[in-house]
């Protein structure tokens, strides 16, 4: 499908000519992709970084999961804020499909399954420390639970 030339966009809302051509490219990339189960595909680096990380609870899994390899119901009981069963297990299929966690299964009774984080999920975690130091320092005051270790180092 050929779209033609960004500039032949109406600017009535008050978007950007190229801003308009970007939300329709990712229209169609949606449209085109819809009903398969084929990779995403996404439109820029932020998107696709953004898509992956995205939700209230996938950064505090992988926190949890820094320290070494965890069980079910071991990360269920560490969400302080209270994640449903329903909600992990989504959260845990997502990033596990998008490879930022492993699932190892151990062949017992009752079986056994650890989550552990991965290498590609490890090179996320300098990026949350940097939004976690941003969160302290610009955010202080909204707090619900401000943890002196993740803040202290903000204050230089």
């Amino acid at each position: 499908m050929i779209l033609g030339n960004f500039t032949d966009f109406p600017d009535s809302a008050g978007f950007s000519p190229q801003s308009i051509f970007l939300r329709s490219c990712k229209h169609i990339l949606m449209a085109e992709s819809a009903g398969r189960k084929d990779k995403p595909k996404y439109m820029t680096g932020i998107d696709a970084a953004v898509s992956i990380i995205s939700g209230k609870w996938k950064a505090l899994i992988l926190y949890q999961l820094e320290d070494g390899a965890l069980r079910y119901s071991q990360i269920l009981n560490g969400m302080e804020y209270g994640i449903t069963q329903r909600m992990l297990t989504k959260e845990l299929r997502e990033m596990e499909e998008s490879g930022l966690i492993s699932r190892t299964v151990y062949p017992e009774t009752p079986p056994k399954v650890e989550y552990a984080i991965t290498e590609k999920g490890r090179t996320l975690m300098p990026i949350l420390d940097q939004l976690c130091h941003w969160g302290c320092q610009h955010m202080a005051d909204q707090l619900e639970y401000n943890c002196a270790e993740e803040c202290e180092n903000t204050a230089e």
